[in-house]
């Protein structure tokens, strides 16, 4: 599970909680009137409907899912594994890396390394990853889109919801006891069309677009270190050029961790990441 993700949510429901308390109010008091809830949810998700097709909207619980879990990406497992081959590869010939194709498990760069072994021209490798990489992207960009448009929509049906309260408290002037009771229903249903977007349709988008780009950026960084083994660069050298991708911190990071390897530290297993579209 990606606890940034489930403790964001739960941090937002909190906060939320405590300042109704502190404002006299209660949180249970949300839940007074399911039919703005009822009218948010099912207004902004119908509305969302009308914007994509079928397909897309029974994938909503993949998206929720993906958005739920933790991506399984191990950009420096990735490193090493091509300075590997490229070592390999120097050493006995790219047809060498035949049988450690075989053991890897993720298929973008299965397919990467069997194409070079397969003596495909090196502009035509690129050019078929790099297609592979941007349907990637438009798959991932279907459920961000969903997520976005929601948010869009929730704010809008909870000022319908406000303006159907208002409709009604107008017909319950001639009873002051229960006008005050109507008004803050009305204006419960923007609050709820405020929370719903800002709390969990947009947060959503948010978090499936910042899981679609850390896969992006292995992909990218996984395609260069493909060609530089295909090249038959210096491992060294393809070490530095991927280590490019890393941030400052997880440089330093890494710089510590040799000492540990060097002393008979388990190495690291074939590469088994899983895109965050597999099942989209």
């Amino acid at each position: 599970m990606d606890l940034a993700t489930i403790g964001g949510l739960i941090a937002a429901l909190l906060v939320i909680s405590i300042v109704m308390i502190m404002d006299g109010g209660s949180p249970l008091d949300l839940l007074s009137h399911p039919s703005a809830i009822l009218l948010i949810v099912g207004g902004s998700l119908a509305a969302t409907t009308v914007t994509v097709s079928v397909k897309t909207v029974t994938k909503l619980p993949i998206f929720i899912k993906q958005a739920m879990t933790t991506n399984k990406f191990d950009v420096k497992e990735s490193i090493e594994l091509l300075v590997k081959m490229a070592d390999r590869a120097r050493r006995d010939g790219l047809l060498a890396l035949e049988e450690d194709c075989k053991q890897i498990k993720d298929p973008f760069m299965q397919k990467g390394i069997m194409m070079v072994v397969d003596g495909t021209d090196s502009s035509e490798i690129r050019e078929i990853l790099e297609i592979t990489i941007e349907q990637t992207r438009s798959r991932h960009k279907v459920g961000i889109g969903f997520f976005a448009a929601a948010g869009g929509f929730a704010p809008t049906f909870g000022i319908i919801g406000t303006v159907m309260g208002l409709i009604s408290v107008l017909k319950t002037l001639d009873d002051p006891s229960s006008f005050t009771r109507s008004i803050a229903s009305a204006f419960l249903a923007t609050l709820w069309g405020l929370l719903v977007a800002n709390v969990i349709y947009l947060p959503l988008s948010g978090k499936l677009k910042a899981k679609s780009e850390e896969e992006i950026h292995l992909r990218y960084l996984q395609l260069d270190g493909i060609l530089a083994v295909q090249a038959g660069e210096n491992p060294r050298v393809v070490r530095e050029k991927l280590n490019a991708y890393l941030s400052p911190a997880d440089l330093r990071a890494g710089e510590k961790a040799k000492p540990e390897d060097a002393k008979g530290k388990k190495a690291a297993p074939a590469v088994s990441e899983k895109g965050v579209a597999n099942g989209a």
